[in-house]
């Protein structure tokens, strides 16, 4: 698999799920009522569990930066790609945020993930919620790809789960590049840093856990990286 084919195929998977994900926070702002929080924290696991089945294969459907660090820390993803993935999830995420703006120019969040606890709480939740995705993706992944169909739903599953716990409170990001496209595009900086830290040492513990649990979850394998040339 080229290089470039995997870097574009995060570039849309995560324009996408930014796309769908925060649409649907915009959409539900927009007219009250049509979409409650649980159809949006729904809508985040399905945009996912489509991602995974539609690019896992190509280029292991991170579309996260939190999800590529904590599969480079577990050794199990060549380092040369690090920096592209992140390139073009943030790319993607920014470029969807601006479609929306487009679509809905008087909306002023376009879904940016914005607190509304201390922002200590805040930061301890985002680590928590990423945690727990992480730890799942961990688990059921092969190399740095979720393959089949358990995988993914486990995967969505606990997107939504944490979304419907950790929304009403942090928005659950548990993903970088999600909550810095919308910044981007709308201006909403002021709790930018704790998405942009918390997931990273979330993804990193879990990494840490499972270690501790499963050797080969953090084992190297030529296998993981061949996958990927």
């Amino acid at each position: 698999m080229k290089p470039t084919t995997r870097w574009t195929s995060e570039f849309l998977g995560t324009f996408l799920l930014v796309f769908f994900g925060t649409g649907a926070v915009v959409v539900g702002d927009r007219f009250p009522g049509m979409l409650p929080h649980t159809a949006i924290a729904a809508t985040f696991g399905l945009v996912v569990l489509a991602m995974i089945a539609a690019i896992g294969d190509i280029s292991g459907a991170h579309i996260n930066p939190a999800v590529t660090f904590g599969f480079w820390l577990a050794r199990r993803f060549p380092g040369r790609d690090v920096a592209p993935y992140l390139f073009a999830q943030i790319l993607g995420a920014t470029a969807a945020s601006g479609l929306l703006r487009g679509l809905f120019p008087s909306h002023r969040t376009l879904g940016a993930t914005v607190p509304v606890c201390r922002p200590g709480t805040a930061f301890g939740i985002e680590v928590l919620l990423t945690f727990a995705l992480m730890f799942v993706i961990l688990h059921v992944s092969h190399g740095a790809k979720e393959k089949g169909t358990m995988a993914g739903l486990a995967v969505a599953g606990t997107v939504a789960l944490s979304a419907l716990v950790g929304g009403p409170i942090t928005g659950a990001s548990m993903n970088p590049a999600r909550s810095l496209g919308p910044a981007v595009i709308s201006g909403a900086y002021a709790s930018l840093r704790i998405y942009l830290v918390a997931p990273f040492c979330g993804a990193a513990l879990a990494v840490l856990s499972c270690a501790l649990l499963r050797d080969r979850c953090c084992a190297f394998s030529l296998r993981a990286v061949d996958d990927h040339e």
